[in-house]
């Protein structure tokens, strides 16, 4: 699953991006300090990173130089409030990929997200097939048989978890927390609803129920 990490130090900023990235079906990891950030990118399992330029410890813009100077060449999406067309040039100058200004529209940074993944294809998988399903995770478009079908965004995240993983017994513990975010409620069917919708869509053979445990793509 793509990774995106998200920085900021704005825990109602964190908790609005790592939302919409998960509906989307991205995976999120975050930081809220500078230092954190540089050293979570470096891990190197990272494909995007959203920066916010205020940080304690280290600033967005030191962050982003000191990435680059150690050659990871990850996409960044630098965050601001300052809104002078000098902090623009500063961070793309930096190696910024691009930049968005406070207070933004989360869905025009989804877009965004999905524009700077699409110029970095050939560094993170774009197309899941198993079988007749054939998934593109950018282009959000699924296909089964050559026949166009649509997924909500839980939907196709659920989707990509299997295909992801085909062969795997994934738990709805690990899955509500990939793709909803949430700690494992044993009163929650949601999971058991969706792969519903997911059999009704993709085929009622492709997902098996495996009592006790979860569900695995066949």
């Amino acid at each position: 699953m793509t990774r995106i990490l998200v920085v900021d130090d704005e825990p109602h900023i964190v908790s609005l991006v790592t939302r919409a990235l998960r509906a989307e079906g991205f995976d999120t990891v975050d930081a809220d300090d500078g230092q954190a950030a540089l050293d979570r990118a470096l891990v190197g399992d990272i494909d995007l990173m959203i920066l916010d330029v205020g940080l304690p410890t280290m600033d967005g813009f030191d962050v982003l130089r000191n990435l680059r100077a150690a050659g990871e060449t990850l996409p960044v999406i630098m965050l601001t409030a300052r809104s002078s067309a000098h902090d623009a040039v500063d961070g793309l100058d930096a190696g910024a990929s691009d930049y968005v200004p406070k207070p933004f529209s989360v869905a025009e940074l989804m877009a965004r997200v999905r524009s700077r993944l699409r110029e970095r294809t050939g560094a993170i998988t774009m197309v899941l097939t198993q079988g007749e399903v054939t998934l593109d995770i950018l282009a959000r478009r699924t296909t089964v048989a050559g026949r166009e079908i649509d997924l909500s965004a839980r939907e196709f995240a659920l989707a990509e978890q299997f295909l992801r993983h085909p062969g795997a017994v994934l738990t709805r513990e690990e899955l509500l927390s990939r793709i909803w975010g949430l700690d494992f409620d044993p009163g929650s069917n949601v999971v058991d609803v969706y792969v519903r919708y997911l059999r009704t869509k993709l085929g009622a053979d492709h997902i098996v129920t495996v009592r006790g445990e979860g569900y695995r793509w066949e």
